[in-house]
């Protein structure tokens, strides 16, 4: 028997952690981190679901924090195997988990300044510089390629994902009682034709495909459009006399950038204008990018064999340090500012918000996803007034969103990749997004492909069992995964309302406003109640398993596989 266990990642598009069980094994696909909303982040400091001196090993497909931010959490609280990922992932870690340490230090002295004035008790960081230091002799850098197996139970091979710099799909192949599973993990899928990096590898087979869903239920500008709303966006900008501000990931989306505005400029589609790069984590990176060749793609490899430096071009101005950093604040317009976080939760970028939202003559441009509750969702979604740094600014600035430079695969994207499957995989489990991009990518990949697929609950455990003949389940059975899905769904949608509700009661100061949500909310307990109760009055015995044990019972996953 085969366990998973969604410890993250489920029903949203951070915290990706997933626990497979197995024989005597216990190994971790992702040990990420929860961003976004305070709800998600809360998470964070909850211990593990599960004993971290257990696990055997890590299989890490990317450097992203939303993939790896938990692993210095994870080697200090026991962990003592080896995570497997590969070269070029090890060398981003070695940059991007300390100083992931330092924010959260700095997080915890800013908080423990509050507490301080407030009578509150003193906070810890999630983790140090030095916890984040101690992590990285555990990596294991793994050729893309190579099969591996580091137990007699279980061989592993990282292909490329094309997704960011040493990006990995994982292919697992599980042995348990003679019988071989084969396990797909996509981490991050990339998109087909970006620039700098290799398109995703093809995976041809699999029993098992977990599978991201980021932009389930979108599709991209074309890389020409996308060249065209920037240059646009830049023009109008410096016309107005402002500045454009773009949050940007430290990995991926800032080398993306860089190479699109080094284009641009020598094809004489924008004015020659300076782009300052200000996140020493972007800088390190990008200067890594031109040590691993090996993950270019052919346009890419031809400029730098003709000895041109499409990331390191005249304009681009790269600010390492705080009084560089600060001194951009005294530019009044003319210029683009790239900086990290990308969320614009943490980093530089949020001083440059503070100099720039204000102003209507200023564009903020995101070229990345926006999680639910981060300060870059909230911008999107046209809020009015943000707290930086404990000081209210009005948000006057144009703000614009440039799908086109997502590192993640659209829809369409998606679809086709698992279109190249030999044999579609008896289940695809969708994973890394949320609710509606989850539910639209399941709805067209069994109408398209005739695919068997399920959207785990966060915390959700499933046992995987052997795939034999394929044959109907019963109407009971059906009825217990209907039932599985209705709570599933409740818990996201519960989730996602409650999220919102945080959102709200943090930033509310009008007490009759807070007097009159709080009577809706309990007119609305009512109204639930008395829907509900009619058909809830005598519970069947059909939902007891889901709470209950029932040794008679077998996990949703397996019904599906049946019912083919």
């Amino acid at each position: 028997m085969i366990k998973i266990k969604f410890c993250g990642g489920a029903g949203t598009v951070t915290g990706s952690c997933f626990l497979l069980q197995f024989a005597s094994r216990q190994v971790l696909v992702e040990c990420g981190m929860f961003q976004g909303g305070q709800a998600l982040r809360k998470r964070n400091t909850q211990d593990f679901p599960f004993d971290p001196a257990a696990i055997d090993a890590v299989f890490l497909t990317h450097a992203h924090i939303d993939h790896s931010g938990l692993l210095p959490k994870l080697v200090r609280d026991g962990f003592n195997g080896r995570i497997y990922t590969s070269f070029a992932t090890v060398e981003l870690c070695k940059i991007m988990l300390p100083d992931s340490g330092h924010i959260q230090e700095m997080e915890a002295e800013w908080e423990n300044r509050k507490a301080m004035r407030a009578g509150r008790p003193q906070v810890l960081p999630l983790y140090t510089v030095d916890d984040a230091k101690s992590s990285l002799p555990y990596f294991q850098g793994v050729s893309h390629g190579e099969v591996i197996t580091p137990f007699p139970e279980l061989s592993f091979r990282l292909s490329n994902a094309g997704h960011i710099l040493g990006s990995s799909l994982v292919e697992l192949w599980i042995t348990v009682e003679k019988e071989m599973k084969k396990f797909v993990f996509t981490g991050d899928l990339g998109r087909s034709n970006q620039p700098i990096i290799r398109d995703p590898d093809l995976i041809e087979d699999g029993d098992f495909l977990i599978m991201e869903s980021t932009y389930g239920q979108r599709v991209h500008e074309k890389e020409v459009n996308k060249e065209i709303m920037l240059a646009e966006i830049i023009k109008d900008t410096l016309q107005r006399g402002g500045n454009i501000v773009v949050p940007a990931f430290a990995v991926g989306r800032t080398q993306e950038l860089l190479y699109t505005l080094n284009k641009l400029i020598d094809q004489g589609k924008i004015p020659s204008l300076p782009v300052y790069l200000d996140s020493p984590m972007a800088i390190r990176t990008t200067d890594l990018f031109m040590q691993h060749r090996e993950y270019f793609d052919l346009p890419m490899r031809a400029a730098v064999a003709r000895g041109e430096r499409p990331l390191h071009f005249p304009e681009a101005y790269f600010t390492p340090t705080p009084q560089e950093s600060r001194s951009i604040n005294d530019v009044s317009g003319g210029a683009m500012i790239i900086s990290a976080s990308g969320m614009a939760d943490a980093g530089r970028i949020k001083h440059h918000l503070k100099h720039n939202l204000w102003r209507p003559e200023s564009t903020v441009v995101f070229v990345g996803y926006q999680a639910e509750g981060s300060l870059g969702r909230r911008l999107l979604e046209g809020v009015e007034q943000v707290t930086l740094f404990g000081e209210d600014i009005t948000v006057r600035a144009r703000i614009v969103s440039l799908e086109g430079f997502s590192a993640h695969a659209d829809r369409n994207e998606l679809i086709n990749w698992v279109s190249k499957f030999k044999k579609m995989p008896a289940q695809v489990i969708l994973v890394h997004g949320e609710k509606n991009a989850l539910q639209s990518l399941a709805d067209a990949l069994e109408e398209q492909l005739g695919a068997s697929v399920y959207i785990p609950a966060y915390m959700e455990e499933i046992s995987l069992m052997p795939l034999e003949q394929q044959k109907k389940p019963s109407p009971e059975l059906s009825a217990r995964l209907k039932a599985q899905q209705i709570l599933n769904s409740w818990e996201q949608n519960s989730y996602a309302f409650q999220s919102q509700l945080f959102s709200y009661l943090e930033g509310e100061k009008d007490l009759d406003r807070l007097l009159a949500l709080e009577k809706r909310l309990q007119k609305v307990t009512v109204m639930l109640q008395q829907e509900t109760e009619g058909i809830m009055e005598t519970p069947p015995r059909l939902f007891g398993p889901l709470a209950e044990k029932d040794d008679d019972w077998q996990p949703p996953q397996v019904l599906m596989n049946d019912a083919g």
